[in-house]
C-alpha cells in the first residue's frame, strides 16, 4: 500500500521538488552564516517571505500582485521549454524567442502606435519565426537545437538592442532605455485588472494560466499533442507509422517560440519594465523556465507553482539586509536554490530505484516464506 502511494508521480514530483527546495534554502542558510551569522536567519526568511516581509496587509497584497505580474514571464518560459522537451526537445533558445517577442511588441507600440492585441501578436510572430529556423536546421540538416538555441539567444539580444535603440535628436546622443509606454504608447498597454490596487495587474495574469491548462489538454487530451510525444519518443517509429516527423519537429518549436514571444508582450506590455538598450546580457527568463519546468515536474500546472515560486526567491532575495550583506547575496541564493530545481527528475529516478529494491527484496522474502512453508 505504501509502495503504490509513493509510486505515483505527482506525490514522487513533490517530494523531489520539496527536497530541491529545501537543500537549496540550507545552502543558501550557510553561505548567510559564513559571511554574517547574525542575520543569517532574518535574511534567509526575507527570501522566502518576500512580500509577507511588509507589516501592512495592503502592501502584502500589493506585492503579491506584484510578485504575480513577474512570474506570468517565467511561467510562459517554462511552459515553452516544457512543450519542446515533450517532444525530445531541448530548447534552450528560449530565451532569443522572447527576446524576439520583446522586440517585436515594443516595436509595434513604440514605432508603429499599434493597439495591444496587435503587439501581442507581433511578438507571438517572432517568437515562433526565431524558434522555427532552430527547428528547421533540426529537422532537414540535423543541427542540435542547443547549439542553434543558444547562437540565436545572443544574435536576438543584439538585433533587439539595435532594433529599439533610436537617435536622441535633442541630445544627439543613443538612448538607453525604450520609452514610457503609459506615456508614448498608452493603447499598447494590456487592459489593467487593477489587483490588489496594483496598476501593473494586466489580464496577462489569468491568461498565462489559462495557457498553461490549454497545453495540458494539448498533450494529453488530443491526437495532434499524442503525435507530437509519439516523434520525440522515438523519431523512426513515428515516421513509420505514417506521422510526419519532420514537420512536428519544427511545429513544436513553433509553439514553443510562440509561448516565450507571449511571455515577452505579456510581460512588457504591462507597463512595469522597460527594455534597457546597453543590455549585454541574455535575458534569464529563459533560463530560469528550465528550472521551473523541472520543479514543476514537467506539468503545466506544476509549471504555475513552480514560477510563482522562484519569482517568489528571486524578489524576496530584495529584502535581505545590505548592510551586512553585499547586494549580489540575494542573488547568489536564489541562484543556488533555482540550480537545485534542476535535480528534480533526478531525486524521482533515486525514489524510483529505491521503492523497486524495496519491492524486490519484500518479494523476495516473501517467496522465501511460502518455500519454508512448503
Amino acid at each position: 500500500m505504501e509502495n503504490n502511494f509513493f509510486k505515483k508521480s505527482w506525490i514522487q514530483t513533490l517530494i523531489s521538488s520539496l527536497l530541491c527546495i529545501i537543500l537549496g534554502l540550507v545552502l543558501g542558510l550557510v553561505v548567510l552564516l559564513i559571511i554574517n551569522p547574525s542575520g543569517a536567519f532574518d535574511a534567509i526568511k526575507s527570501v522566502i517571505g518576500n512580500f509577507l516581509t511588509w507589516k501592512r496587509g495592503s502592501y502584502k497584497l500589493y506585492y503579491l500582485a506584484d510578485t504575480l505580474v513577474r512570474m506570468v514571464p517565467l511561467l510562459m518560459c517554462s511552459l515553452a521549454v516544457l512543450f519542446s522537451y515533450k517532444v525530445g526537445l531541448f530548447n534552450i533558445g528560449t530565451s532569443g524567442q522572447y527576446c524576439a517577442g520583446i522586440c517585436a511588441c515594443l516595436f509595434g507600440a513604440i514605432f508603429l502606435h499599434l493597439p495591444w492585441y496587435l503587439c501581442l501578436l507581433l511578438a507571438i510572430i517572432a517568437g515562433a519565426l526565431v524558434a522555427a529556423i532552430v527547428g528547421v536546421l533540426k529537422a532537414y540538416l540535423n543541427v542540435n537545437e542547443v547549439i542553434s538555441g543558444i547562437m540565436l539567444n545572443w544574435i536576438m539580444l543584439y538585433l533587439t538592442n539595435l532594433v529599439l535603440d533610436q537617435p536622441d535628436v535633442i541630445k544627439n546622443t543613443r538612448t538607453l532605455e525604450t520609452f514610457d509606454l503609459s506615456e508614448k504608447a498608452p493603447q499598447a498597454l494590456l487592459p489593467k485588472l487593477n489587483l490588489f490596487g496594483n496598476n501593473f495587474t494586466s489580464i496577462a495574469i489569468p491568461l498565462s494560466i489559462i495557457l498553461a491548462v490549454l497545453i495540458l489538454v494539448i498533450l494529453n487530451y488530443t491526437k495532434f499533442g499524442y503525435e507530437l510525444k509519439a516523434t520525440g519518443y522515438n523519431k523512426n517509429a513515428a515516421k513509420y507509422c505514417g506521422m510526419m516527423e519532420n514537420t512536428n519537429i519544427i511545429l513544436s518549436l513553433v509553439i514553443s517560440g510562440a509561448l516565450a514571444g507571449v511571455g515577452a508582450a505579456f510581460y512588457y506590455l504591462s507597463g512595469i519594465e522597460n527594455w534597457n538598450c546597453s543590455t549585454a546580457t541574455v535575458p534569464a527568463m529563459g533560463f530560469n523556465g528550465i528550472a521551473a519546468t523541472f520543479l514543476g515536474g514537467l506539468h503545466p500546472i506544476g509549471t504555475i507553482f513552480s514560477s510563482f515560486f522562484i519569482e517568489q526567491i528571486t524578489l524576496g532575495g530584495s529584502y535581505v539586509n545590505m548592510r551586512m550583506y553585499s547586494s549580489q547575496i540575494s542573488d547568489l541564493i536564489s541562484s543556488l536554490i533555482i540550480y537545485l530545481c534542476g535535480f528534480v527528475m533526478f531525486i524521482k529516478v533515486t525514489i524510483n530505484s529505491i521503492i523497486s529494491k524495496v519491492t524486490s527484496n519484500r518479494e523476495n522474502k516473501n517467496i522465501k516464506i511460502e518455500g519454508d512453508k512448503k
